[in-house]
């Protein structure tokens, strides 16, 4: 079977539990890799802010933790839980630590990152890298980690209104 959305992957969530990303089908997604000590860490309010603003309108942001750069997520599922929940005050799915990059990379990211490559080809460059999916299940941008969530509500809107 071909992939050809983002719906045709599963994910464990940071609980453990499998989601199957079909149960999304239909609703634009924002697919970002996370770290709990990274200068960029601050974009969880920023997320938690697009999931409390656009969630109503379908939008879902999902988080995935990575200790691929610099270290920078070094606790495990319940360490990481905590601090979204008790710092940010996080409730948009959050899944399992996994890698980005490499032959160990999920297999979701593995399809986002041929999808749409950035400025290191069609490698992750650090943390807090976002693709926004369509409703059909397709990438329609990567944003760097420089890009603050709050500059997605633009291409957010498009996404929820085509």
């Amino acid at each position: 079977m071909t992939t050809t959305s983002a719906y045709d992957f599963t994910a464990t969530t940071i609980d453990g539990e499998p989601v199957d990303l079909a149960e999304y089908r239909g609703k634009p997604l924002l697919i970002v890799n996370t770290a709990s000590q990274c200068g960029f860490t601050p974009q969880y309010e920023g997320l938690e802010a697009l999931h409390r603003t656009y969630g109503p309108r379908g939008l879902v942001v999902l988080g995935f933790p990575c200790d691929q750069f610099g270290h920078q997520e070094p606790g495990d599922a319940e360490e990481i839980k905590n601090f979204c929940s008790l710092r940010y005050d996080v409730t948009f799915p959050l899944h399992e630590k996994i890698d980005v990059n490499g032959d160990d990379a999920h297999p979701l990211y593995q399809w986002l990152r041929k999808q749409k490559s950035g400025v290191l080809g069609n490698r992750i460059k650090w943390n807090f890298t976002k693709f926004l999916v369509d409703a059909d299940g397709q990438v329609v941008d990567r944003f760097g980690p420089t890009t603050k969530p709050e500059k997605l509500a633009d291409p957010i809107e498009k996404v929820l209104t085509a």
